[in-house]
């Protein structure tokens, strides 16, 4: 086999690897920042925003428990499988891939904010 060949199959193999971690798993809802606005009024909801503990402390969505992606296997036992779960991330790549692991943990009903918090904007109340 030619070093084009395995050069070729090699860049077949990484852009499929790289597929696999931002494609939306099966059965994990993605919605939109206009979604969570209104989801954000139930509170049966467990809201996780995957960003690091710094990420999180500088700006977070009211509402949203921070476990950091990395955490993500060890904290999903304090979790409710069964409830409803939304998660977001900055740009929704880690919330998908958080989704997916919550998945393979028996978890049922998962969302992911698509565009995360890169596509939020605060709603701004005119008080005047």
């Amino acid at each position: 086999m030619s070093i084009d060949m395995i050069k070729f199959f090699a860049s077949i193999i990484f852009a499929t690897l790289v597929l696999i971690k931002i494609l939306p798993g099966r059965g994990i809802a993605q919605i939109t920042v206009n979604d969570l606005r209104e989801q954000l009024k139930d509170e049966s909801i467990q809201f996780i925003d995957v960003r690091s503990p710094a990420k999180y402390n500088q700006f977070h969505i009211y509402g949203f428990k921070n476990i950091p992606l990395r955490e993500i296997r060890k904290q999903a036992k304090r979790l409710s499988k069964d409830t409803k779960t939304v998660v977001i991330c900055q740009t929704g790549a880690k919330g998908n891939e958080a989704c997916k692991r919550l998945k393979r943990r028996g978890f049922t009903n998962l969302a992911n904010v698509r565009g995360g918090l890169s596509t939020w904007e605060p709603i701004h109340i005119d008080r005047s």
